[in-house]
């Protein structure tokens, strides 16, 4: 007797479309239709958090030096990021995606993926599971999704991008090789400049004639891993596995630079908000972790990490700063430009045994946490970035504009 074939697994990627501009252009009907920009002030030192469809006419992206972004659109409507009101929006469409299906594996706070496998007989195709998913966020926040499925996370996450904005796309098993083939090599995943510069020398411009490469040729140029890693996309193959937020190994953020940056003085702000942002997850999951991850990327997708192993575990962000700024310091890092920093903390330890301060060993453990939590319920009711804890122990102000 043959066996059964194994049920079709169906991906889903679904990311809001410009989430930080939207939900300000949904709250302001004065902003709709015009270029929103949602990050630091023209003025003042820092970067772009995301920016709406309109401002991206002018080239504006997330990442982009403020200043930039001003010299391409004065005109704009330059916002400070409402973090409280984004989170409570988040909180919402996770709500509606995990009325769907129970297994969604966040990526940010607008983006997740969805194993929507097994859902046929409660609520039909794949389309219908797409359309599904577009109407209740609508319904619920006001706000357009797109939504791609497919396969598997590659598919499901090119199908989402395909057809921004407000897109809905299902790419079926037998339509992968059709729909991967005219796509730019710019659009697979991982792809540096200096392989892109490989590829353009190669006059390797599309996905199909990537596809043409042999391997072992493209393990000449690239090195085994590359190579199988590129081949491999080429030809959709892919991971189907979505992982729950509680699986988690790691709590990491990181920021790409829209030019590299060699100020270090920008390089602490930026790792320091990072490591707050790190903590403040970790400490919402209750988790705390003794791996403090530094993530440098210079020009060329040259990117190096360096680890510290803690002695105690921690989710404060003074220790998780501390140790990053000293990897930065003091690492055998290239003393050049910066196209991207990142900051992580892993390898998890039980309840009840978190690290209560390096930095002053006579705040005991109680009244740290009770700072800790303080910190967290402020941040809750007026926004991310509202106070930010320095060396000392001490809560630092934030002005916010």
């Amino acid at each position: 007797m043959t066996a059964a074939p194994p049920p079709q697994r169906w991906v889903g990627h679904a990311d809001i479309d410009a989430f930080y501009a939207s939900v300000e252009q949904r709250d302001h009907p004065e902003y709709r239709g015009r270029p929103v920009v949602v990050g630091a002030m023209p003025g003042r030192r820092g970067v772009v958090a995301a920016a709406s469809y309109e401002a991206r006419v002018y080239g504006i992206h997330s990442a982009m030096p403020i200043a930039e972004a001003y010299r391409r659109c004065p005109d704009a409507v330059y916002l400070r990021p409402d973090m409280d009101k984004y989170s409570r929006v988040s909180h919402e469409i996770f709500q509606v995606f995990g009325s769907v299906t129970p297994v969604v594996e966040p990526v940010s706070i607008d983006e997740a993926y969805l194993d929507l496998s097994g859902l046929a007989k409660l609520i039909g195709t794949p389309e219908d599971i797409g359309r599904k998913i577009k109407h209740d966020v609508r319904d619920a926040t006001g706000l357009d999704v797109s939504v791609g499925i497919g396969p598997n996370r590659l598919i499901a996450k090119l199908a989402s991008e395909h057809r921004k904005p407000d897109g809905l796309m299902v790419v079926k098993p037998d339509e992968v090789l059709d729909f991967l083939a005219p796509m730019p090599v710019a659009n697979l995943r991982g792809l540096g400049r200096q392989t892109q510069k490989t590829f353009s020398r190669l006059e390797i411009k599309t996905v199909a004639q990537l596809r043409a490469i042999p391997l072992r040729y493209l393990e000449e140029i690239l090195g085994r891993s590359a190579a199988a890693k590129f081949h491999n996309q080429a030809l959709g193959i892919a991971s189907a596995d979505v992982i729950p937020e509680r699986h988690r190994k790691s709590i990491s953020k990181e920021t790409t630079f829209g030019e590299d940056v060699g100020d270090h003085r920008v390089l602490h702000d930026v790792l320091h908000q990072l490591a707050a942002d790190v903590a403040a997850k970790a400490r919402r999951e209750g988790l705390s972790g003794t791996v403090v991850t530094l993530k440098i990327r210079y020009t060329g997708f040259e990117t190096h990490t360096r680890q510290h192993k803690l002695a105690t575990p921690t989710h404060d962000e003074r220790v998780i700063f501390k140790e990053a700024r000293t990897l930065l310091q003091h690492s055998d890092l290239p003393k050049r430009p910066v196209r991207l920093i990142g900051v992580g903390i892993s390898d998890w330890a039980k309840e009840g045994s978190t690290q209560t301060d390096l930095f002053s060993p006579s705040i005991n453990r109680e009244k740290n946490a009770r700072l800790l939590q303080t910190l967290d319920e402020i941040e809750d009711r007026f926004g991310k970035g509202t106070l930010q804890l320095g060396g000392t122990g001490k809560a630092n102000t934030r002005n916010r504009h």
